[in-house]
């Protein structure tokens, strides 16, 4: 359980808000609410940057289109981040059918469409519980951090390259329809690690005989920790550089 393993640590967040006398080293935990545009590396470097050493990690990355929830672990307490990894995820999710991309987002043009009118709220519903509440394998995009031979795939796939990915087990707790209005679908996900939202997206449209991608992605929550909890990268920076010594400027 996270609670008993981080409960001697400090959680930094809107509630328990940092300052320049915060003890990175000793181990500290941050909920920052990523801003859409940054990697989760960007964020990683700027809070090593505010707390003066380079032992810190985030408990699973968000891509750059992203926002939402990035917990990140400093000194001793990266030794916890494998906990905040296994814990369940939640995300609202925008799809768009019509088209899919190569990364299965809108981070690459449309490279193949579909009709797409014969969607109905209704047949969505049955798909999302037949085929998507459940465990499930998945087949991660080109585009992603995961290595092959020791090269992350999204390098290849930059390069024009492919290569075959294995399917990986993982589960879905719940998928239910927030909004519809073709060719959107907003859907809140909670599921495990591992998951791609993004391939999710992409499986939904081929399965429901269109083309689909991820046109928007906020995490919500990573186990009991909500993003409404979460620091913003300007408190951060407010709370723990207040007179600017850093130079950091966003």
């Amino acid at each position: 359980m996270i609670e008993s393993a981080v409960h001697e640590l400090p959680v930094f967040s809107k509630q328990m808000q940092p300052d320049e006398s915060v003890d990175a080293a000793s181990g500290a935990v941050f909920l920052i609410d990523k801003p859409m545009g940054w990697s989760s590396f960007r964020v990683v470097g700027l809070l090593r940057k505010l707390v003066g050493i380079k032992k810190v990690g985030h408990a699973g990355t968000l891509d750059p289109m992203a926002t939402g929830l990035l917990i990140l672990c400093t000194g001793k307490a990266t030794k916890q981040i494998h906990l905040f990894q296994d814990a369940v995820k939640q995300y609202q999710s925008e799809i768009t059918f019509g088209g899919s991309t190569p990364s299965y987002d809108k981070e690459t043009p449309i490279d193949c469409e579909a009709e797409f009118e014969h969607i109905t709220r209704p047949k969505i519903e049955e798909v999302l519980r037949t085929d998507f509440t459940c465990d499930i394998e998945q087949i991660p995009p080109m585009y992603a951090a995961i290595k092959h031979k020791g090269v992350p795939l999204y390098k290849i796939a930059r390069k024009g390259g492919e290569v075959e990915r294995k399917p990986r087990a993982v589960s879905i707790y719940k998928a239910e329809i927030n909004a519809f209005d073709l060719p959107k679908l907003s859907v809140d996900i909670t599921c495990s690690k591992g998951t791609y939202i993004r391939s999710f997206a992409h499986d939904l449209g081929n399965i429901l005989e269109s083309k689909a991608h991820l046109s928007a992605l906020r995490r919500t929550a990573i186990g009991q920790y909500s993003v409404d909890q979460a620091l913003t990268v300007e408190q951060l920076i407010q709370n723990m550089d207040p007179h600017g010594k850093s130079g950091i400027s966003l």
